[in-house]
């Protein structure tokens, strides 16, 4: 798929921009703080409805404005041709349109466009909390089947509720204390959450042993020499099923009035060269598994859909040394490339397209 021309109106510093994208590589160039990053943002916004910055959708629209609007024309391989808008709102309902039909439910949008958005601050996917990791497995499982966005979501729900009646039970220092009421009931919700959580704990192992691989190369490939690279998911929970992982867990959850095991705890365990890449590595090493974390699930996501999606380099290159820069650009996947730098371009970039950015305004420039 490509993106064709992307329209905003009163969206972060944009009063008003029309852009024009190439099917291969475009360049965004200038200098911090002129709306680079917002230009990448409001395109991945269309493919998933939340900003890769992890910010509230009422910040997207410019100050002083109430609603902000954002149109791409999206081209397929196939032919066809897409237009996907969004209205944002401050005090009402966000409106989301595909090709002029509203959509009812937003994750009805999931797939019309795919984004793979590599940014300065992927380096918590390997320095951050479990959290990040458990996101991004998530979010590669939806990008390669939408299916698995409802099967998250109902993990989610359910861990919710059944925290809400733990809370609602109170503190029980032993489980036999339980009226038998109390006890059917959360039968019932630890049969849910062994059900939906069982599904997206095997999808996520699936998904792992896909890309590790995939991983390892695209480390070797960005670091230039052979380097084991381990990404591992094997929460204890798996190994003796959920619902007796839950029974198990019952005299805990009920002490501290919350879900203890489960999907919603696990960690996503990378390594290199044999030894925990959190603690152990080094910056550029840590960075550079970031990055090969994305670029595996990119090819994955290829793979799995058939196109590639949209890539998108948010300020990468200035990130990394030039031998790194270099790798990285001489192992980019075929497709639709948008490039924002605030300091040039390698020579190996060469886009076909370069538009400068200023103070919310766009302007062509020469390749």
């Amino acid at each position: 798929m490509i993106v064709e021309q992307l329209e905003l109106t009163n969206f972060r510093n944009y009063a008003s921009a029309t852009i024009t994208f190439t099917a291969g590589t475009t360049a965004l160039l200038g200098a911090n703080g002129q709306g680079k990053t917002n230009l990448a943002e409001a395109l991945t916004f269309l493919a998933t409805l939340d900003s890769f910055r992890g910010v509230p959708v009422d910040t997207l629209i410019r100050n002083g404005e109430d609603t902000a609007i954002m149109r791409a024309q999206i081209r397929h391989d196939d032919g066809r041709e897409i237009l996907i808008e969004a209205e944002l709102s401050r005090t009402g309902r966000n409106r989301i349109q595909v090709n002029r039909q509203r959509l009812v439910r937003t994750r009805d949008l999931l797939g019309v466009l795919r984004t793979t958005v590599f940014s300065p601050d992927d380096l918590v996917l390997v320095k951050g909390g479990p959290g990040e990791r458990r996101r991004f497995l998530d979010d590669a499982l939806v990008a390669t089947a939408t299916r698995f966005d409802a099967v998250r979501r109902e993990v989610d729900r359910i861990v919710r509720q059944r925290n809400t009646f733990l809370k609602q039970i109170g503190y029980r220092p032993n489980p036999g204390q339980l009226s038998a009421e109390h006890a059917l009931t959360l039968d019932v919700w630890d049969e849910k959450l062994a059900t939906a959580g069982g599904e997206l704990g095997d999808a996520r192992a699936q998904l792992v042993a896909q890309l590790q691989p995939m991983v390892n190369l695209a480390y070797e490939q960005l670091a230039n020499r052979p380097t084991p690279t381990d990404v591992s998911y094997e929460p204890e929970w798996r190994r003796i099923g959920l619902a007796h992982a839950l029974q198990q867990a019952r005299a805990e959850d009920l002490r501290r009035s919350l879900t203890t095991v489960g999907p919603h705890r696990d960690e996503l365990d990378l390594s290199i060269n044999g030894l925990p890449a959190r603690t152990q590595a080094s910056q550029g090493e840590q960075r550079t598994l970031a990055l090969a974390l994305r670029l595996a699930t990119h090819r994955l996501v290829t793979e799995s859909v058939g196109s590639p999606p949209v890539l998108v380099l948010d300020d990468v290159l200035s990130e990394l040394d030039p031998d790194r820069a270099t790798a990285l650009l001489a192992n980019m996947p075929a497709g639709q490339v948008i490039i924002t730098s605030a300091s040039g371009l390698p020579d190996a970039a060469r886009p076909e397209r370069i538009l400068h950015i200023s103070h919310g305004t766009v302007s062509a420039g020469t390749p």
